[in-house]
């Protein structure tokens, strides 16, 4: 089967891998990683990259090396991101399926832009090695975007399981993950929310398409009804930022390897070295206190999960954004030059701007980065399109380890209401 690998994460030995940068564009690795070689055991045939961000850090995908990957069913609009390119390549009909990785929402954010079934696994459930232990972590994991459930499932039951070394464990699933697509997931009690996890207003597109998706699910048979969000967003947002300025400045001093001397703002994207300044602006011992709440997040969603088998949410805040419309304005792009060329990320960080735009950037995509911080599994799901036609998918959260209850759920509603013959036109 035809098959795009991401240009960030599962490297392909021999074959260029960039992670959307221009300073590694050159790059090529020696060894396969060992999810690329569980593909290509399951008959996958690798064709070539999709687009991808410098570094996998944005919701969009424009970089500067490749320039803007656009969403097929309005170019004006974004795949969103970080997996921009593989949603884009798999929506437009060029392959069934093509690989993909979530740190904060880069499988799910691009499904909900493209139309597509994106599942992120449990933490652990994909292997990361033979060179990674944990990505970003242990909040990032790599899988697929996909038009089917079915596909996901199949390539899921491919993958799984743990490599030499790996830092998790789980369980392995009761039977194969293809045979959950086949089987009914019964009578599920399920908690729906459209509170912002940052106090913002909701779209009301994605409203929507949460509460058409819990009418659905009722007429299904499900026991569902309204709650508040589980967990605190505001504590989630900081402790993701933490750890998004952290890896960052983390990559800029891996690049600095690559290069043979010091890396210069030159060598990335503005807004790439303004993150890895600020990342060196925090101590250890602020890294370790964002650390901690991850497990006050999911300690949360442990408690939540006693009385609801699932939670559902908006995958997105808003509906697919214009190309264009989350880069910095003139305004931000000179302050990045100032702070960039004198090295101002403490001063940045202390003038309150970091916070301020740390919440811009995350209000648009405030639902996915909690799962990423508990390891659950969770998926969006294309269950709605605004009036404009582009696509606006809803997320499912499950507990962690239970993929095999997101797959019944999925498979019931793609027979319910099918969209894998909904096509963009090109």
């Amino acid at each position: 089967m035809p098959f795009l690998l991401k240009d960030f994460g599962a490297q392909y030995a021999g074959a260029p891998h960039s992670s959307g940068s221009r300073a590694l564009r050159g790059f090529v690795p020696g060894q396969d990683a060992e999810l690329v070689r569980r593909w290509q055991a399951a008959g996958l045939n690798m064709l070539g990259k999709t687009n991808t961000p410098e570094f996998a850090l944005m919701g969009v995908t424009e970089p500067v090396l490749f320039g803007a990957c656009r969403n097929p069913w309005n170019l004006d609009h974004t795949p969103g991101g970080s997996s921009g390119g593989a949603a884009a390549a798999v929506a437009a009909g060029i392959v069934p399926v093509a690989g993909a990785g979530d740190g904060g929402g880069s499988i799910r954010i691009p499904a909900a832009c493209c139309g597509l079934f994106g599942l992120k696994p449990s933490r652990g459930r994909n292997p990361t090695g033979p060179e990674q232990g944990e990505k970003w972590q242990g909040a990032a994991v790599e899988h697929v975007l996909s038009r089917s459930v079915r596909d996901s499932a199949a390539l899921l039951d491919a993958t799984a399981g743990p490599d030499a070394g790996a830092p998790y464990f789980l369980p392995n699933p009761a039977r194969p993950y293809l045979e959950e697509v086949s089987r009914e997931p019964g009578r599920l009690r399920i908690g729906f929310s459209l509170g912002h996890p940052l106090g913002k207003p909701l779209h009301p597109e994605c409203a929507t398409a949460v509460r058409d998706a819990a009418h659905l699910l009722e007429s299904l048979g499900h026991e569902v009804e309204e709650v508040p969000l589980p967990f605190d967003g505001q504590a989630v947002a900081r402790a993701f930022l933490m750890l998004y300025f952290g890896e960052t400045g983390a990559s800029i001093a891996a690049l600095e390897k690559h290069l043979g001397r010091p890396a210069r703002p030159a060598d990335v994207e503005p807004t790439t070295w303004l993150l890895g300044l600020l990342g060196r602006t925090y101590s250890a011992a602020d890294f370790a206190g964002a650390r901690h709440s991850w497990n006050d997040c999911a300690r949360s969603l442990g408690r939540f999960h006693q009385t609801y088998d699932l939670l559902l949410t908006p995958t997105l805040a808003v509906p697919p954004v214009r190309i264009g419309e989350l880069q910095p304005k003139p305004t931000e792009q000179l302050l990045l030059k100032l702070v960039n060329t004198f090295g101002l990320g403490g001063l940045i960080r202390l003038s309150g701007i970091v916070e301020q735009l740390a919440e811009q950037s995350l209000e648009k995509t405030p639902y996915t980065q909690f799962v990423n911080l508990t390891g659950q599994p969770a998926m969006s799901v294309p269950l709605h399109w605004t009036t404009d036609g582009l696509p606006c998918g809803v997320q499912f959260v499950a507990p962690m380890g239970a993929e095999d209850v997101l797959f019944r759920v999925a498979s019931q509603l793609e027979q319910a209401r099918p969209w894998f013959d909904k096509r963009p036109v090109i």
